[in-house]
Order: structure tokens, then sequence, then C-alpha cells
């Protein structure tokens, strides 16, 4: 029997409990025929005020994410998307390895994180050696998420952690204040700017901006939910969110 509403495929959609750009984001990105089944990651609205309070705040993330896993796989889903980042990178490419699989392993079904998709995205794009990415993170996690992508061959050149102090401030990051990070970081020696950090919106803003330089403009949650999509067969254009969802 099929799902009369996910017909092609329920995914498994999962974030912070604080996170209110997840769902909404990939909501908007979903083709016909595929459906969309959020699970909360259970976190506080964590006081992030300095590198050690961030890793700390990560961490219950991390803690509670088998929970939410095994919640979501009540309503039988296909496909997992990870909708947290943060803790994808920790390690490099080994930790996101080791991490995924254990996802993989409680739920039974395969999934798409965060660090391992940007990584994809731009080996689909191709000519990206050199980066610069901004985050809501506090400094030691750029460090991780850098450290990642060294791992694959790509330079962070620029980085740009917003210190947001808490997870909800997150998503009040403006356009704006995006905008003038990117004017900042981006010169001739950046192939493509990158955005990590699910809860900070900008998958609409990346493909206006990656018009207006002419060069890749990844959002993390762009590029996990194309991810998914390609990885479960899914090869459906859909417009308004950059040249990845559209062009690959």
């Amino acid at each position: 029997m099929t799902d009369v509403l996910g017909y092609r495929a329920k995914f498994g959609v999962l974030g912070p409990s604080t996170n209110t750009t997840v769902q909404p984001e990939m909501e908007a990105m979903r083709p016909a025929g595929v459906t969309n089944h959020y699970s909360r990651i259970i976190v506080d609205n964590a006081q992030a005020i300095s590198d050690e309070t961030f890793l700390q705040g990560t961490q219950l993330i991390d803690q509670g994410t088998v929970d939410a896993v095994k919640g979501v796989m009540t309503c039988e889903p296909d496909y997992l998307v990870m909708g947290m980042s943060a803790i994808t990178f920790y390690g490099g490419a080994k930790g996101a390895e080791t991490w995924q699989k254990n996802i993989n392993e409680v739920s039974g079904v395969q999934s798409s994180i965060g660090s391992v998709s940007v990584v994809e995205a731009m080996k689909a794009i191709g000519g990206i050696k050199k980066v610069a990415f901004l985050s809501p993170y506090y400094p030691v996690a750029n460090n991780e998420v850098r450290n990642f992508l060294s791992d694959y061959g790509i330079e962070a050149v620029a980085d740009h952690p917003f210190r947001a102090p808490t997870w909800t401030a997150i998503a009040e990051i403006s356009n704006h204040q995006v905008r003038e990070v990117v004017k900042q970081m981006d010169d001739d020696s950046v192939d493509a700017i990158l955005q990590v950090g699910t809860n900070l919106s900008m998958a609409k803003l990346a493909a206006t901006l990656e018009l207006e330089m002419g060069k890749p403009v990844i959002a993390i949650n762009t590029a996990t939910y194309w991810h998914a999509l390609r990885t479960f067969g899914i090869t459906d254009k859909i417009s308004g969110y950059g040249r990845l969802l559209e062009e690959y």
C-alpha cells in the first residue's frame, strides 16, 4: 500500500525544538508526492554566551536526537533529513561518518546530514575550492566547520560567527545583517559562499545573492533537502532556491 499524500516519499525531518526555520523552509521546497514529518529534539532555549556554553548547548541537542529519531520513526518514514548542523561537523569527516552511521542504525533508514550535504552540493556544482562561510555559531564551532571542510580539500578563506545569544535568537538574524557579512567576506579569491546553522534563515536570500554575485551561494537547509531528494532518487527541479535545486 502507498501513502496517499506521500506516494513518492515520506521524509522524517528533525530539528531542535527551538528551531523555527527548518520546518517552514523545507516544507516550501517539498515537491508533490513527498511529505515532511517534523520531529522536535527537545532542548531548552540555551543561553550561549561563550565558546564553552555554545558547545554544551549543541551537545544537549546531540543527546536528544536519538529520542526524536525514535519518535518520528513511528510514522514509518522512508528517509531522514537532519535539520541540525553544528554537531554534524564535529570531529571532521570521520566524526560526521560516525554520527550519521549511528543515526542510520537507530532508525533503520538512510539520512542526509548538513555537513555531508554541503560538501556534496559543492561537488555537484563543481569548481569550488575556496569558500567563505557564515554561521550563527561561536568561533569554536566555526573552527569545527573549517576543519571538516579541509578534510575534503576545501579551504575556508574567511568566516563569520554571528554569536547568537540564544537558540531562538538565531532566527532573528536579519537578511540585512546577512547581506552585510557576505559583502565583507566576498572577494575574487572566494569560489562560493556557504551558510551553516539551520535556524539561520537563508534559503530564499541565498538564491537572490547568487544572482547578484554571480557565484554559488549555498544555504545549508537547501543543500540538505536537495541531498535528501537526490539521494532518494527524486530529481524534480525546484525554482526559487538557487541553482542547486534548479539545475542539479
